[in-house]
């Protein structure tokens, strides 16, 4: 698996993104929970079925891109906003990114530590997948300068919260299903979905700059967006808090929604955390 990882690595990106589509369509056609799921998840959100479909092909491309994303040679990343980011991180008081389940997340990374990454490294959270092969690829494609990782237990709370106080960056998906007891439900497209509080805790607690981004997936390339959040966190209940981020989640959601992890199960109960 490892030399076929690699040999992926060395596609051009336009290819691997065109046999992920290819890919992705296949998974969804296959598979009557992933499609049921996908095409009620985008109705929720006022989308029909062919955005769906095209939300499929692009988790494919996802998928695909990761090789060369990890292990091969740069991609083109083009970035809006790096005004905002470079602000934000000349206050000194820490920016947190948050990036929902849209466009490439690992472009999303690599863009900001190619640019500020040097001065500021990003701190993400970080679960070694339990395949031994893709665990020692992924803990090297995470070995990146100005890329950090944080495990996801409360020491790892912790590294996010003294990274901020230092004036660095982390970055979090906070539409990420977290287990139960880490947070609350919060209307999410107008129906109620078990939302993290972690993002809320730690602009609260280290009174960070909040921005959101994605990396938009174009043919052989990405384009990054940067926007500042509406509304202020400060003062916000958990619940309000949770609310608002996940409203913020929708608008940059809007941008490309073709390009969100529609199949995602969003709405699902959260786990149970496991000692």
């Amino acid at each position: 698996m490892k030399l076929l990882f690699r040999t992926f690595a060395s596609l051009p990106l336009g290819l691997l993104q065109a046999l992920g589509w290819a890919l992705g369509c296949l998974v969804a056609a296959v598979s009557p929970t992933y499609r049921r799921r996908m095409l009620a998840n985008a109705a929720q959100a006022g989308y029909g079925a062919d955005m769906a479909w095209r939300g499929a092909a692009h988790a494919g491309a996802m998928v695909l891109e990761l090789p060369r994303l990890w292990l091969g040679a740069p991609v083109p990343i083009t970035a809006e906003g790096d005004a905002l980011v470079a602000q934000a991180l000349a206050e000194g008081r820490g920016l947190l990114f948050l990036t929902p389940h849209l466009g490439s997340f690992e472009a999303m990374s690599q863009a900001y530590t190619e640019r500020f990454g040097q001065h500021k490294p990003m701190t993400v959270l970080f679960r070694p997948p339990r395949q031994a092969w893709l665990r020692s690829v992924v803990t090297q494609a995470r070995q990146r300068p100005g890329l950090l990782t944080a495990p996801t237990t409360l020491a790892g709370v912790k590294q996010l919260i003294q990274a901020l106080r230092r004036g660095q960056c982390v970055g979090l998906l906070p539409d990420q299903v977290p287990p139960q007891g880490q947070g609350v439900w919060a209307p999410f497209f107008g129906k109620d979905a078990y939302t993290m509080t972690l993002a809320v805790r730690l602009a609260q607690q280290t009174g960070a700059c909040v921005l959101l981004a994605c990396a938009e997936r174009r043919w052989g390339k990405f384009v990054v967006h940067v926007h500042a959040l509406d509304e202020r966190l400060e003062g916000l209940s958990p619940e309000a808090g949770a609310a608002c981020i996940n409203r913020a989640m929708e608008r940059l959601i809007a941008i490309c929604p073709q390009q969100y992890l529609w199949g995602y199960a969003r709405y699902k109960t959260p786990r149970q955390e496991t000692p």
